[in-house]
């Protein structure tokens, strides 16, 4: 008879503790509402497709910049398989069985590489990240792990901070060899050694 009791104790723990993550949850989602609002409508015309559909795991999104501080709102916390691309106007991650995602291009605040996010730790450079402004205003970050990692480098392209590569037609470029020095001393140096 004591061996029952035991195991009705355990088992009522156990319901207790998974009752309590479900409460902690959905306490979460309902502070997260007002911070994040609505998420963007995808567009019935994304544009042109410049690269994609890649397919991946969508490990889940964060508040930024904390990489832990899942989302709660709705399903974009959960993690799903999914398909990625970029369009003109913006990125779209297809997931299966949950709701898609669009990021519109001028919301893009970065995108990188990281070791990690959503709690899922990989190896260096094993998740892309993407930094982005929902229409409130507040900043998330978006994480996908890549079935192919080499597509990588061409999403860290869309980061809109980073610089583009200078043209052979830009003439703020030069070989070097009829620029003029900036200081008279610079010639007299090169000439002397």
């Amino acid at each position: 008879m004591s061996g029952v009791l035991v195991v009705a104790i355990v088992v009522l723990a156990w319901l207790g503790v998974i009752a309590l993550m479900l409460r902690g949850w959905r306490n979460r989602a309902r502070r997260q509402q007002d911070l994040l609002g609505a998420f963007p409508e995808v567009p019935l015309d994304p544009g042109a497709l410049l690269f994609g559909p890649h397919t991946g795991l969508y490990v889940g999104s964060t508040v930024a910049p904390s990489w832990q501080d899942r989302v709660a709102v709705g399903d974009y916390g959960d993690r799903a398989s999914t398909e990625f691309s970029a369009f003109d106007s913006g990125i779209l991650l297809s997931r299966h069985g949950a709701n898609p995602i669009w990021i519109p291009r001028e919301s893009l605040v970065a995108v990188r590489t990281e070791r990690g996010l959503a709690g899922k730790v990989m190896t260096a450079d094993g998740v892309l990240v993407i930094r982005w402004r929902l229409p409130s205003g507040t900043e998330i970050d978006s994480g996908v792990r890549a079935d192919d990692k080499s597509v990588y480098p061409a999403w860290v392209d869309l980061d809109p901070a980073a610089a583009p590569p200078p043209t052979d037609d830009d003439p703020s470029v030069t070989d070097g060899r009829d620029a003029e020095p900036d200081d008279p001393t610079d010639t007299a140096k090169e000439q002397r050694s």
